[in-house]
């Protein structure tokens, strides 16, 4: 996994807001683009925020052009090669809304690693953010390579691109234990209910009743895989739909700020084999069933935005880079995102009714996260020499003092 090889500063978040540096500029590639497509505007000369650190936070403010986010960059550097996918494809509004997403919050291409299994959601790295480092790994095993990678070197940003195949069958087990071990990553599931790739059998995510486009309907029971997160311990789950860039765009940085698994499951129809009356991963079913559980607001660290809400509306959860959401409860739905218990009380009974409950379903921001729990050094593994690595003699005849004994 190649990393910049410009100077860094010694503490980089985890995201970037000091990934560029007081003493750096964004990348010179992006700078040319950036220059290219601007208008005479400028949107230098704003003064330079600080973080809680004392350190200076990477703003628009940088940028001699306008229209650049807070590091630099044009909208257009976190694109990537067109699509393949058929026209309507859910996963392609997904693929937009992840370049919005990432756009606003600024993430820097160069330390962004896009992890993906196989299947026609895993497709997705190619078409969002060409500058950085994507990986397809053999079908199922998306999770372990991410590990790998965030345990070589964690400051990087690791997103995952996987399909309700690719997590629920094939990647049931990888996807279980990436949980578990609160792998910080993003991990997004663009889930359509069937394999596109092998013309539309049911995959395991299919509801039961759903109808096939032959007609045949699904007898056998859904693994729902944000109830499964949510019992394993996953300290960030959220659901949405392909269609509502309201709700997916502050889910996906929520994700990016929180520090741990961040579990996306975004239904995402295929217009090809599961866009049909009968089916319960439609566009026209979803849009008649989707229960929205609470407005989001997402405030990065860098903003100071103040909202007035009524008291006993709105739940405030502060997130692991000092970012917040803001949740203001809808009429209908009592559910505590903070609370397993509740969280898994509104799955159920969702499913009981046949509506399609979306929202950020549970967050728990205290949890330790794999490199924590691992004691892993702030350095990143693969920077350590062999001189660091290696024991010296005297070391080593002490540790197998220790087995002898």
């Amino acid at each position: 996994m190649s990393t910049p090889s410009q100077p860094r500063p010694s503490d980089v978040p985890r995201v970037d807001s000091a990934q560029i540096g007081p003493d750096e500029v964004p990348p010179a590639e992006g700078q040319k683009r950036a220059i290219s497509h601007a208008s005479a505007n400028s949107t230098s000369g704003v003064d330079q925020p600080t973080n809680g650190n004392g350190g200076s936070v990477a703003t628009a403010s940088r940028a001699t052009v306008s229209g650049a986010n807070r590091i630099g960059l044009l909208r257009d550097f976190y694109k990537g090669s067109p699509t393949t996918l058929c026209a309507g494809c859910g996963h392609n509004a997904i693929t937009n809304h992840i370049v919005k997403a990432f756009y606003e919050y600024g993430v820097n291409p160069y330390y962004l690693a896009k992890m993906s299994g196989i299947g026609c959601s895993s497709k997705a790295p190619d078409y969002f953010v060409s500058r950085s480092h994507g990986f397809n790994s053999v079908h199922g095993r998306m999770p372990s390579v991410a590990t790998g990678a965030k345990l070589a070197n964690r400051k990087l940003v690791l997103v995952g691109i996987s399909g309700d195949g690719d997590t629920a069958s094939i990647g049931l087990g990888q996807y279980c234990h990436m949980i578990r071990r609160n792998l910080d990553m993003v991990y997004i599931c663009e889930d359509n209910g069937v394999y596109g790739l092998t013309k539309g059998q049911f995959s395991a995510t299919a509801d039961l009743g759903s109808i096939q486009k032959g007609g045949k309907p699904n007898e056998y029971e859904t693994i729902d895989i944000c109830g499964l997160a949510i019992e394993l311990g996953a300290s960030f789950v959220a659901r949405s739909f392909s269609g509502d860039g309201k709700q997916v765009v502050p889910l996906i940085q929520a994700a990016l700020a929180h520090r741990g698994a961040a579990v996306l499951d975004i239904i995402s129809p295929c217009v090809t084999f599961n866009d049909h009356e009968g089916s319960t991963k439609s566009y026209a079913y979803v849009k008649e069933h989707d229960i929205e559980i609470q407005d989001l607001d997402f405030i990065p660290y860098y903003e100071n935005i103040q909202a007035d809400y009524a008291e006993g509306e709105t739940a405030d959860v502060k997130l692991h880079d000092g970012s917040h959401v803001r949740l203001r409860k809808l009429a209908r739905e009592e559910h505590d995102a903070t609370s397993r218990i509740s969280a898994m009380r509104v799955i159920h009974e969702a499913r009981q009714k046949g509506e399609l409950l979306t929202g950020l379903l549970y967050v728990n921001p205290k949890m330790k996260d794999l490199c924590e729990l691992e004691n892993l050094p702030e350095k990143p593994l693969k920077d350590f020499t062999e001189a660091e690595l290696r024991p010296s003699r005297h070391e080593f005849d002490a540790l197998m003092a220790e087995f002898a004994n």
